[in-house]
């Protein structure tokens, strides 16, 4: 939790803004909306509150992709549940649940991540990915900032930051994380979100999202550069990261055969968190529990509930 700033709305709806999920400035911590921990002004509904960046969004294509998410019903992507706009500035909302973004997660671990954990989370992630792109739908908005680290495994957030970004490109992203093909005006496809997951595990692996290949881990380098290859035609499709990272690693075994009935819609365990990780998860939930109530200022018009 980060104390909220000046320029920050002190209600959204008829959610009272209580403090930033995310800090000012972190390494991969680049994020293209404003994320609060807000409550009703009775104090019976906790809920993570979303806004466009100022100046930085379109805020009626930003509206439409919240639109578009909560409609989307995809394992690890993060689903709003109610939407409104307050003095013109579209917001949605979801039930709170401990969450850190994924530099947070670094920054409390006190590095990277352990190998195995970055492949669980990769699975988890590849695995939400695949079930989308299987719909013919691309995330594009994958980065650092966007993955959410819970006790019940990590959501993907920022639905569509590249689609709903203003005019100059979407600000907030991590440029490490945009696929060539995204640099140079191209369309947001699923094949970049693969380019996006390459990066965002990199930096699990390593804090950066361009790293040199001596600081990734062996078992994880050739499948990393194929995510984080030029040409798209190079890259390996979502299911077949999720293949990779299911199957391999530093401490397993091959299986004998594949459960005969899974798919990529299947869920992952939730993969076990260092136990710095679950020690933030538990301070930033005591914190949120103690802290008060600002003084409600008035109330606006009830939002559209998300069918």
């Amino acid at each position: 939790m980060e104390r909220l700033r000046h320029d920050d709305p002190p209600r959204l709806g008829p959610y009272l803004t209580l403090a930033r999920l995310d800090a000012d400035s972190t390494d991969g911590g680049a994020v293209p909306e404003r994320r609060y921990l807000a409550r009703t002004a009775d104090g019976e509904r906790t809920v993570l509150l979303c806004a466009p960046l100022p100046d930085a969004a379109a805020p009626a294509a930003w509206a439409m992709e919240a639109e578009l998410a909560s409609r989307l019903s995809v394992p690890r992507f993060l689903r709003p549940a109610l939407q409104g706009s307050e003095a013109g500035l579209p917001w949605y909302a979801v039930p709170y649940t401990p969450v850190l973004p994924l530099p947070a997660a670094l920054a409390a671990h006190g590095g990277p991540l352990p190998e195995d954990l970055v492949r669980r989370l990769g699975a988890a992630l590849a695995a939400g990915l695949a079930a989308a792109h299987a719909r013919g739908q691309a995330h594009a908005g994958v980065s650092p900032a966007a993955v959410l680290i819970g006790a019940a495994g990590p959501l993907l957030g920022c639905f569509g930051a590249v689609r709903s970004a203003a005019p100059g490109g979407p600000a907030g992203l991590d440029p490490g994380c945009l696929a060539p093909e995204l640099r140079s005006g191209g369309r947001p496809e699923p094949l970049g979100d693969v380019f996006a997951l390459g990066a965002v595990l990199a930096y699990a692996a390593s804090g950066h999202t361009v790293p040199e290949q001596s600081e990734l881990p062996p078992g994880l380098r050739r499948l990393l550069a194929s995510c984080l290859a030029r040409d798209p035609a190079d890259r390996p499709s979502a299911s077949q990261v999720l293949h990779a990272l299911s199957t391999t690693g530093p401490a397993r075994t091959p299986a004998p055969a594949a459960p005969p009935a899974a798919t990529v819609l299947d869920e992952q365990a939730p993969p076990p968190l260092p136990g710095r990780v679950v020690a933030a998860l538990a301070a930033q939930s005591a914190e949120l529990l103690a802290s008060e109530l600002p003084a409600a200022p008035p109330a606006r018009p009830a939002p559209q509930k998300v069918h």
